[in-house]
């Protein structure tokens, strides 16, 4: 609402599918030209060879397939907005043409030597950060300052998630009124689910799931179990996740990988604990003290821990029989103790506990009838 009434350039960013277009679109209605044109181009899906006619315009004869003169984008909306999405895919050709739109309002069509003036507005986006691409030659850097005069960053929707419930009631009012039906809505624990879910198209995912609700629910009215039909299963990574930091007002997104790397890190340390009660009369490596304090003669001692899943902790000592620590390593039973920990601590309350142990609510259902878990 700051910028629309000037004629400053704006670069919008953000990921795919946050409605970067959408922002353009409100720039130019609260502008004064907003009873002029608006034109939307997409640079990453016009090609090299015929972008510098699309924008500029070309003569007659100008390259093969030039029957006739025709104007550009720039000619066309003269007095009005141009949108430039993808502008990080310009050839650098084009960026330099750009440029000189953008400081002097001057272009030259393909083929002519003919300066024309053109009074534009432009409004750039990018899903990708344009100081990675100068960094390695493929974006101009004067281009970039010209462009990012007015920066505007449109964060993905698993950071503003108290938008999510408000774009989907938007997308369903909209489907009703088109085709003249009632707006499908949810239940608590179903719009739980679904700001919940981390989005990865952003709005237009959002968009695209409220639409098929509103065609093929049975009830207008929603629950959790009917709109998980609809959600897709959130796939885990491999990789281990970074570590949240404690002092951050951002809530992190857990997925089931974090669960397990949770209980990875309560493994180690019980491990940890077991070794210093088991090797706590060890003193450098080979004499051996008894836990009364008397010392036992020095020897050569071997240690051998085994790992695998779901086989004891194995201690020998030549001094003494082997001692066995029947301690089950299995995730999957560590996993189904800590959510049945946190199940008994809230008193059955499964939101409360998929908050402690940090994975989402929809994650935990899954879990709770995956183990056949009986809540409370």
């Amino acid at each position: 609402m700051q910028v629309a009434p000037t004629d400053l350039t704006v670069l919008i960013s953000g990921e795919s599918g946050v409605g970067k277009e959408a922002f353009s679109h409100i720039i130019h209605q609260l502008s004064p030209r907003k009873h002029n044109q608006f034109i939307a181009v997409n640079c990453g899906a016009i090609p090299e060879g015929t972008i510098d006619s699309e924008l500029f315009g070309h003569e007659k004869g100008s390259f093969t397939g030039a029957v006739e003169s025709r104007k550009g984008y720039f000619e066309f909306v003269n007095g009005g907005t141009i949108f430039l999405d993808e502008v990080g895919e310009l050839p650098h050709g084009t960026q330099a043409r750009l440029l000189r739109v953008l400081e002097s309002k001057e272009f030259i069509r393909v083929g002519s030597s003919k300066v024309q003036k053109t009074d534009v507005r432009v409004i750039a986006a990018s899903n990708i950060n344009l100081l990675d691409k100068i960094a390695q030659g493929k974006f101009r850097d004067d281009l970039y300052y010209r462009l990012n005069t007015v920066p505007i960053k449109v964060p993905p929707l698993r950071q503003r998630r108290e938008d999510i419930y408000l774009l989907f009631r938007k997308f369903a009012i909209d489907f009703s009124g088109r085709y003249k039906t009632d707006p499908v809505q949810l239940d608590d624990e179903a719009k739980q689910m679904l700001m919940n879910y981390s989005w990865p198209g952003n709005v237009r995912e959002l968009k695209n799931i409220a639409e098929q609700i509103s065609v093929l629910a049975k009830s207008k009215l929603m629950t959790a179990t009917e709109l998980r039909k609809f959600i897709p299963e959130e796939k885990t990574n491999s990789l281990l996740p970074m570590l949240a930091d404690p002092h951050s007002n951002n809530t992190p997104d857990f997925t089931e990988r974090d669960l397990l790397y949770k209980v990875l890190f309560d493994m180690k340390n019980d491990l940890n604990e077991l070794k210093k009660v088991v090797f706590g009369g060890i003193n450098n490596g080979n004499e051996v003290q008894s836990y009364s304090g008397s010392n036992l003669p020095a020897v050569q001692q071997r240690y051998e821990v085994n790992m695998p899943q779901s086989k004891p902790v194995v201690i020998e000592h030549p001094m003494t029989e082997s001692t066995t620590v029947e301690e089950s390593l299995s995730i999957a039973d560590k996993e189904k103790e800590l959510i049945m920990m946190a199940l008994k601590k809230h008193k059955g309350k499964r939101k409360d506990a998929a908050s402690d142990l940090g994975i989402s609510e929809r994650t935990l259902y899954r879990k709770i009838k995956d183990y056949n878990i009986d809540t409370p």
